[in-house]
């Protein structure tokens, strides 16, 4: 028995069937068991995604060991990792498997990838496009969380959106070291640029207040 539920499959195959565009290109990071408990999970999900697709989505695995240097190039912090890719590679991280509610925004993501847009307002794009700073956006999650998705799809399209944004999801109970350095305490908590954070799950127009806010800080 796959991690799918026959049910959700069914659905999701009606739903890639119908949303999908141009391929997607999904890149996952794993470790060994001992090292990453969720790892093997993780791939087998993405796996299952894929025959989904109707030869849509492409995964491509790494282990972190063995390839460094593209580790080093995208970022990766830990494993699980997933990078999301469409035409071209998106800095939209997922850290931790995207498991529970976490798994309806991985969906989403992989929509937008291959239509090569997002559902962001022309407002937040056209700032987003104006942005001179990097930014780096945090969204610390946990699988039971109903709110944290809304977080990390504001955070994600804001990455598809823009080079200059980086955005993770991390999963706080995987990457417990992590959460303990961002002093989390209630999910989804945001971190952008390291020098400005919130909890809650914003709406879009006051989480790019936020990162403009955390641009413009010294």
């Amino acid at each position: 028995m796959g991690i799918i539920s026959e049910k959700d499959a069914n659905y999701i195959k009606d739903l890639f069937s119908k949303e999908l565009k141009d391929p997607v290109n999904i890149l996952l990071f794993v470790d060994s068991k001992d090292k990453c408990a969720y790892c093997e999970e993780t791939k087998n999900l993405l796996e299952e995604l894929a025959k989904l697709s109707n030869d849509k989505i492409k995964i491509t695995t790494y282990n972190i060991n063995e390839s460094q240097k593209e580790a080093k190039f995208l970022g990766i912090i830990g494993t699980p990792a997933i990078v999301i890719g469409g035409k071209k590679i998106y800095n939209a991280f997922y850290f931790g498997i995207p498991a529970g509610y976490e798994f309806s925004a991985l969906l989403e993501d992989i929509i937008d990838a291959s239509k090569n847009t997002t559902r962001l307002s022309d407002k937040t794009k056209k700032a987003l496009q104006n942005l001179e700073k990097p930014v780096e956006i945090k969204v610390f999650v946990t699988p039971t969380c109903p709110y944290c998705p809304r977080a990390v799809r504001i955070a994600h399209q804001m990455a598809m959106s823009s080079d200059k944004v980086k955005s993770m999801m991390i999963e706080a109970l995987e990457f417990s070291d992590l959460a303990d350095k961002y002093e989390v305490m209630a999910v989804p908590k945001v971190v952008i640029n390291d020098n400005v954070s919130f909890e809650g799950a914003l709406p879009e127009d006051a989480f790019l207040e936020y990162v403009l806010s955390a641009v413009n800080s010294k």
